[in-house]
């Protein structure tokens, strides 16, 4: 970083950070080789993931999203279980009056559920296939301008 934007930071009182991603694999499903890719994939371009590892319930993805400040979470499911895990996660984030988290979801989703699941608040839903620097950039700009006060 220059040293004239450095300036520029410390005199606005904001500082540039990482974006915070938390990756989290809700429910039985047990594989995670689609979540690793995707937090290695994010982890390279700069951003910092909180990998929740397998088998976490929705009050556990929210409460590690609250703890870690996350500017979004990566939902990985694979086992069909979306249409129930999400809205659980979705209501209890806004319970927490969290409104400001970019949610995404990614796995095997129908397309049928798909709008259901962005009017929920889902703002992307990713598929097999889907390159991973598409999922870098809808992240990046889904939480741009949001800077944490020092």
């Amino acid at each position: 970083m220059s040293s004239e934007a450095e300036a520029s930071q410390a005199s606005s009182g904001t500082i540039d950070r990482k974006i915070r991603v938390v990756v989290a694999k809700p429910g039985l499903d047990g594989h995670d080789r689609g979540a690793k890719i995707i937090a290695r994939a994010l982890r390279d371009a700069g951003m910092e993931v909180i990998y929740t590892g397998l088998h976490q319930t929705p009050e556990q993805i929210a409460e590690t999203a609250i703890q870690e400040d996350a500017d979004a979470i990566g939902i990985s499911i694979l086992s069909g279980a979306h249409m129930t895990l999400v809205p659980k996660i979705v209501e209890l984030l806004e319970a927490q009056g969290v409104d400001d988290v970019l949610l995404t979801v990614g796995g095997t989703i129908p397309t049928r559920d798909i709008e259901e699941l962005k009017q929920l608040g889902v703002a992307g839903v990713f598929t097999p296939g889907t390159p991973t620097d598409e999922i870098v950039e809808f992240i990046r700009d889904g939480v741009k301008g949001r800077s944490r006060e020092i």
